[in-house]
């Protein structure tokens, strides 16, 4: 590898000079000084040493991201975020994937004993000089893998810290439910059916809040009847249809695609139509949402916006030194996404 000295000694100046003149600081150097270091710099096919660099300023201008799994739909589209703002003030990520929903699929939702192993990897990070730490979680919940004494800024996204030192970036779930739940009431609904997520998730307790509210403020009561557990996966969505079209529903909101995907099973095996004799929201905006026949209405999780205001914020953190007294919690607005699942209660009764 070409150094700053060998450029000297073939331009016969000193290495001060050759290096103020490569930093584009040329000092006192004449002019055709500085055009020879350029070109024997060039010619040479010179490639300043990143390391020696940080060394020296003691920056190294890299976050480390932890992601829990690459594979989980919702991760890739965050670290785009991640990526797209670093690049834009010139930092560069060190992506570590932890691969848990792999190894012990949504099980590890539950569990604390691999917070140790996060910590291990952050130490590691560290050994590497990355600058803060971003921490992404595959489904929302509270967690305290971050050790609250660390030396650097970290940032927890998709996921609730409940600590002061460690800002958490997630999704408005309540504001996302509110909407497509009014877009549901706008269209002359009043007997909404509701197929939830696991009871004891974040995710359904914040868009069961949103459904009450949009239903509150609209003054539509509520039937806790029509509040069906599901489990995520597309059986729980077709396992608690009838019973929902018992109730007399003329809506059904699902709270995520899957589980929407097998109520249109369902609704095709009773010889009915999502969009003309029910209509049907779902959440996530999951690609297949718009291969449902018809596509389906749907709330597009801001993920790329959860990915980049986190490194928003943790950059600002590091130019900052920005602090709370308070858990900072930064909740990123959903946006709805309309197609022809839903129609107006009028057009559906055939009136």
């Amino acid at each position: 590898m070409i150094t700053i000295k060998e450029i000297a000694q073939r331009c016969e100046v000193s290495t001060a000079t050759v290096s103020y003149i490569l930093s584009g600081k040329s000092g006192k150097a004449s002019e055709k000084t500085r055009e020879r270091v350029l070109r024997v710099a060039r010619e040479l096919d010179y490639v300043p040493n990143a390391a020696a660099q940080h060394l020296k300023s003691k920056r190294t201008r890299s976050i480390g991201v932890i992601v829990e799994d690459m594979t989980i739909f919702s991760i890739p589209e965050i670290v785009d975020g991640i990526t797209d703002y670093c690049e834009q003030q010139d930092y560069q990520i060190l992506l570590l994937n932890l691969r848990l929903f792999k190894k012990f699929n949504d099980s590890y939702y539950y569990k604390t004993d691999y917070f140790e192993r996060v910590r291990g990897e952050i130490r590691k990070l560290m050994n590497k000089q990355v600058e803060a730490v971003i921490y992404v979680s595959a489904h929302e919940r509270i967690l305290r893998c971050i050790p609250e004494d660390l030396s650097i800024p970290a940032v927890m996204t998709y996921g609730y810290t409940k600590s002061s030192r460690v800002p958490s970036v997630v999704v408005d779930d309540v504001q996302g439910s509110y909407m497509i739940t009014k877009r549901l009431l706008d269209s002359g609904h009043r007997r909404i059916g509701v197929i939830t997520g696991k009871p004891d998730s974040l995710h359904t307790q914040a868009r069961q809040m949103g459904f009450q509210k949009a239903l509150y403020e609209s003054f539509v009561p509520f039937h806790p009847e029509d509040i069906r557990n599901g489990d995520w996966e597309r059986h729980s969505g077709y396992a608690q249809t009838d019973l929902l079209l018992s109730n007399g529903v003329t809506a059904i909101f699902c709270m995520n695609d899957l589980m929407a995907g097998g109520v249109y099973d369902r609704l095709e095996e009773l010889g009915m139509q999502v969009g003309r004799d029910v209509s049907l929201a779902g959440y996530d905006d999951r690609m297949l949402s718009a291969y449902y026949q018809p596509g389906l209405t749907t709330v597009r999780l801001p993920l790329h916006d959860i990915g980049y205001e986190a490194s928003r914020l943790i950059l600002d953190m590091l130019e900052n030194k920005r602090s709370w007294e308070e858990p900072y919690v930064l909740s990123v607005p959903c946006e709805l996404v309309e197609r022809a699942s839903v129609c107006s209660y009028r057009e559906q009764d055939g009136k």
